[in-house]
């Protein structure tokens, strides 16, 4: 069986506040676009996992994948396999690369094995390996609030715009991203932002994240000019970086070196 999982951009991110847990309240808008991985499992004699492409710099034990089958392993009998993953969503990019493999993996194993659970229980399941997961399970675009675990159905379309994605060779920590800013109440919510015309997000629609990223990762801030001066109608940070995504209506040809660089039109 073969699934492809996609990445998903942020329309904005708000940090409001810190929570006693030590988690962050957040709001923000997921956006699903079609850059991809592609996941297979295969009946096997024993579990074993493969993994090609960009690499995953971390232990078999520890790849968000690995964790799926074995959270669903310790619930349900789930007969032996053997994974393969092809990475083509780079890490560390706020794409949500790493959770969308964890999700669509929980989904793949559900057909494989027949366990005709809900997507309401997959996503329940998926919050127990990241935050970003379970956005992954109904993967449409959602006003995401809490710890980016409660949805809000959004009547929201991107379809037609020529999606740019950039990914300097930079890392930015999540945990060192958000040490960098003072969590606060925005005066207008996400959700009124985004219904209002694309053509006037790129001076209302913000991430908490981008001035202090930017200011500790300068090139950061120079893609998202260069994206503007390039024709973007809106270019930002995708979550906590390092990723910079502009959107086009209009043809254009660019070069980044020293990036990674995908271009799709969105559907």
């Amino acid at each position: 069986m073969l699934c492809f999982p996609n990445a998903k951009i942020n329309l904005g991110l708000y940090v409001l506040r810190r929570r006693d847990d030590g988690y962050h309240e957040i709001e923000t808008v997921f956006y699903p676009v079609p850059l991809r991985d592609a996941l297979e499992i295969v009946p096997a004699g024993a579990f074993a996992f493969h993994a090609s492409g960009w690499p995953l710099n971390v232990a078999t034990g520890d790849n968000l994948v690995w964790k799926a089958l074995k959270l669903l392993e310790q619930r349900h009998a789930i007969p032996p396999l053997e994974i393969y993953l092809r990475k083509c969503i780079p890490d560390g990019a706020g794409l949500g690369g790493g959770s969308a493999d964890a999700a669509f993996m929980l989904k793949l194993l559900n057909d494989y094995a027949a366990l005709h659970l809900s997507d309401a229980a997959l996503e329940t399941l998926a919050a127990m390996l990241g935050a970003d997961c379970p956005f992954f399970i109904c993967n449409r675009p959602l006003l995401a609030s809490g710890t980016g675990n409660v949805f809000e159905p959004l009547d929201l379309s991107l379809k037609g715009y020529t999606l740019w994605i950039v990914k300097p060779d930079i890392f930015v920590s999540t945990q060192e991203a958000y040490s960098w800013i003072k969590p606060s109440i925005p005066p207008v919510s996400l959700k009124d932002i985004v219904s209002q015309p694309i053509s006037e997000w790129r001076h209302t629609l913000t991430n908490d994240f981008e001035v202090s990223v930017c200011r500790h990762r300068p090139l950061i801030g120079h893609i998202k000019e260069q994206l503007y001066a390039a024709g973007a109608v809106y270019a930002a940070m995708s979550g906590s970086g390092s990723s910079v995504y502009g959107l086009f209506n209009t043809e254009v040809h660019l070069h980044f070196p020293g990036c990674f660089t995908w271009k799709g039109v969105l559907d």
